[in-house]
């Protein structure tokens, strides 16, 4: 069980859990090779979800009012071109975080860092409104499969002019992830994911629930009420019929949850996962 908790952990720490839309298949990537004759031909175009990005050189000021397009942005080798980011966007820490607001975006803010290429996680009007004043805008949405990411990244490496560093990247995650899953030992252990103290969780229709089912674990949330929507909340008794193996505490930072506090919960200290304390505690952030 240590050692099926280790590659779990190892996974969720190296794999990026950006939030999160259905994956198409994705086309085979090219070798590292080829992307490197094509790395940096502009202008540049992609697809996504129906509206071309196209840029007409490198980009020189690309703002990210997105935390998951930061960390890739910064991955891929592109973070000398990022002028701003929004205030959620704090890895990695030297991205230049400013006051820009990922909640409520706005054309004027955004605008006046005069940029090339801006990066969204949503359509709105904003989005449009950009456009308008004829500034370049991928829009990411959240991710909820592990190609979903790999294709993001492959898109931002076509914009940013750093295609062969961003498949490189890819190729580095899979590769992780599938080393991760070879060295867990083959197990059915039944297994809880708290997103809050609430008892808030995942199934394994999100992109986190993935990162589980990808080891064969039973996720609990499967059953419960609401589960087709991926988030539902469980009530103590629901948890304690399914009585979980490993229980992930994705709740650390937000709500100072840890082993201990776990352990004293009414009820909870007839749990499997908290007899045996295999109380997995994550970085919520």
């Amino acid at each position: 069980m240590k050692t099926f908790r280790s590659a779990v952990v190892a996974t969720l720490s190296g794999v990026m859990l950006t939030g999160l839309l259905t994956s198409s298949p994705v086309a085979a990537a090219p070798s590292v090779q080829t992307a490197t004759q094509t790395a940096n031909k502009f202008p540049a175009a992609v697809r996504i979800d129906g509206k071309d990005v196209r840029v007409a050189k490198k980009p020189k000021r690309i703002v990210s009012i997105s935390p998951t397009a930061t960390e890739m942005l910064f991955a891929i080798g592109a973070g000398s071109q990022v002028v701003a980011v929004d205030d959620f966007s704090n890895f990695p820490a030297d991205a230049p975080k400013t006051k820009l607001s990922g909640f409520q975006p706005n054309v004027e803010a955004i605008a006046s860092y005069k940029p090339d290429l801006v990066l969204m996680s949503q359509e709105d009007k904003v989005a449009e409104a950009l456009r308008a004043l004829k500034i370049p805008v991928a829009v990411l949405k959240s991710a909820v499969a592990f190609n979903d990411s790999y294709r993001q990244i492959r898109e931002i490496g076509i914009l940013t002019g750093h295609r062969s560093e961003a498949n490189t990247v890819v190729v580095d995650m899979k590769g992780r992830l599938d080393k991760a899953i070879a060295s867990a030992p083959k197990t059915k252990a039944k297994i809880f994911h708290e997103l809050d103290d609430t008892l808030y969780t995942v199934t394994s229709a999100t992109f986190v629930g993935q990162v589980y089912s990808a080891f064969g674990v039973v996720n609990i949330a499967d059953a419960a009420p609401g589960g087709e929507f991926g988030y539902p909340q469980l009530n103590a008794e629901f948890l304690a019929k399914s009585n979980p193996d490993v229980i992930f505490l994705a709740d650390t930072k937000c709500c100072g949850q840890s082993l201990d506090t776990v352990s004293k919960r009414p009820g909870w200290a007839e749990i499997s996962a908290v007899k045996k304390k295999a109380i997995v505690a994550l970085d919520d952030d």
